[in-house]
This record gives C-alpha cells, sequence and structure tokens, in this order.
C-alpha cells in the first residue's frame, strides 16, 4: 500500500517551529539589550529599584513580540530570468612603435621554391630590440711633416679636450657622470661593467674623472644658482644625512642637502652643507 504524505501539514508544523524559535530569538536579544543598559550604561540607566516588578521580567513585552513574530503573510515572488551578454573590448593590439628608431630589417624566405610566384605582399612584425653600448678608441693622428733643408717638423696642434691627461673622452665622461648622479649607477658599479667588456679601469682613476668633470660644469652650477636664488617665489625642502668624513675614521659627521626650486620657471637647485651655514 502506497504511504501517502501529507506535505501541507508538515510545511504548517515547519511554520509552528520556526516561530517558536523567532520569539526564543526575540526574548533572548531584549534580555541581552538589558543587561548590557545595567552593566555598560550610565548610572541612572544601571539603576533598577529594589521595588521595581519590571526587574525580573527585564521588561520583555512577550505576547506583543509574539504576535509580531508569529503574524506570517504569503508573498507571491516572480522570478524573471534575465540573459546578460558581455560586451567583450576589442584588444588594442601592440604598442606602435616610434617611427624615429632605426629600423633592421630581416627577410625570411619560405622553405617552397617560390620562383613561379607572384609577391602580393608582406606580412610584418616589428619587435623592439638592444644593443648595448660599445666602447671604442678615437684615434686621434696628426701627421708630421718635416720641412726642406732641415727647417724642422711640421704638426698640427693637439684639438682641445676636457682632461688633457686622461684617457676618457668627452662622450665617455658625460655617460659616468650622468649615470652616477642621474640613473643613480655607483662607479665601482660601473668598473664592473667595464670589467665585463675587457677593460680595467681602477675606481680610483674613474673618481678622479667625476671629480674633475665636477670641477668644469662649476660654471654652469654658478649660473643655475645665482639664477634660482633670485627669483621671487622659491620653495626650499632641507634633509639632514650621515656623511663620511676621512679625518674621522669609524665615524660620520652630520650635513644637510637643500633643494631650491622655483615652481614657476621650473628650476631645482641641489645644494649640500657641511652645517647650516648659508652663503
Amino acid at each position: 500500500m502506497e504511504m501517502v504524505i501529507d506535505y501541507k501539514a508538515l510545511c504548517e508544523q515547519k511554520d509552528e517551529q520556526i516561530a517558536r524559535l523567532n520569539y526564543q530569538v526575540a526574548c533572548l536579544t531584549q534580555q541581552v539589550e538589558q543587561f548590557k543598559k545595567m552593566i555598560f550604561g550610565s548610572r541612572h540607566e544601571r539603576f533598577v529599584p529594589a521595588d521595581n516588578p519590571a526587574q525580573l521580567s527585564l521588561d520583555i513585552q512577550a505576547e506583543a513580540i509574539a504576535e509580531r513574530v508569529i503574524t506570517t503573510e504569503k508573498v507571491e515572488v516572480t522570478r524573471i530570468l534575465t540573459t546578460i551578454t558581455p560586451n567583450k573590448k576589442g584588444h588594442p593590439g601592440r604598442m606602435k612603435l616610434p617611427e624615429h628608431l632605426e629600423r633592421r630589417e630581416t627577410i625570411v624566405e619560405p622553405v617552397e621554391d617560390v620562383s613561379l610566384c607572384k609577391k602580393i605582399g608582406d606580412e610584418i612584425t616589428e619587435e623592439l630590440e638592444y644593443e648595448p653600448g660599445k666602447l671604442y678608441v678615437n684615434r686621434i693622428v696628426r701627421p708630421k711633416y718635416a720641412k726642406p733643408g732641415n727647417g724642422g717638423i711640421v704638426t698640427a696642434p693637439m684639438i682641445e679636450r676636457p682632461l688633457p691627461k686622461a684617457i676618457a673622452g668627452p662622450a665617455l665622461l658625460a655617460s659616468i657622470a650622468i649615470e652616477k648622479y642621474v640613473d643613480h649607477l655607483p662607479l665601482y658599479r660601473q668598473t664592473e661593467r667595464f670589467k665585463r667588456e675587457g677593460i680595467n679601469i681602477p675606481c680610483s682613476t674613474i673618481t678622479g674623472w667625476v671629480s674633475a668633470t665636477c670641477a668644469l660644469i662649476t660654471p654652469l652650477y654658478e649660473a643655475l644658482k645665482n639664477l634660482v636664488l633670485q627669483s621671487d617665489y622659491l620653495h626650499v625642502d632641507e634633509s639632514p644625512i650621515k656623511v663620511l668624513d676621512k679625518d674621522k675614521k669609524g665615524t660620520t659627521h652630520r650635513g644637510y642637502f637643500r633643494v631650491y626650486q622655483n615652481s614657476v620657471q621650473r628650476l631645482v637647485l641641489f645644494d649640500y652643507r657641511q652645517g647650516r651655514c648659508i652663503r
């Protein structure tokens, strides 16, 4: 004999059980709130008179809560299915490489015999490549000529060089200074890079080159300083730094780095001082 299950009765029992549980939760929640007022509230909220009948019941309106909880309403729910098609954005493609860059073409021909074929176009793929900077020797040749009758030797005067006694040319000196002060590449790392190319330049030699280069551009620095300090509107920032002192081994002294900025003309001046003196 097939057993008939009364789903309606089961549903009503379930609703009654949920209503009772909701009633218990409401009662316990109100009790917790009342205890919070008694413990953490102000004095007049915490004081409960001994003859207050609501002290035992904690002012719980059980009947009103039960009526609010047990009352249920039937709500009709309408479900609407909507199909959303995502709007796929097209890929922007590769970044276009600048036109001023040098193009070196590599032509790759098909493996098949195309002697009888007609060319209809090209498939072009561009990739950005890099060739490391190269060191080279700039030979300055000055021919020597002997005058007739043992009149002596004629040679062209030597061209002007930034550091006459150094083997470094102007482009190399500028590159070392820019990499040190703009790209923050220490001189030690630059010497290691030169070693990888087979050029062993002592760090002390490069340090001397940098010092001499800074001396050469000192007039430019002074001109920039005068231009910036004469500005009508100027920003200044000071940062203390620890500086090694060759006269004090194992310790440092407190130096000061000041940055002056003319935000109108976009001029910047960096100035280092061993103390807070201003010249």
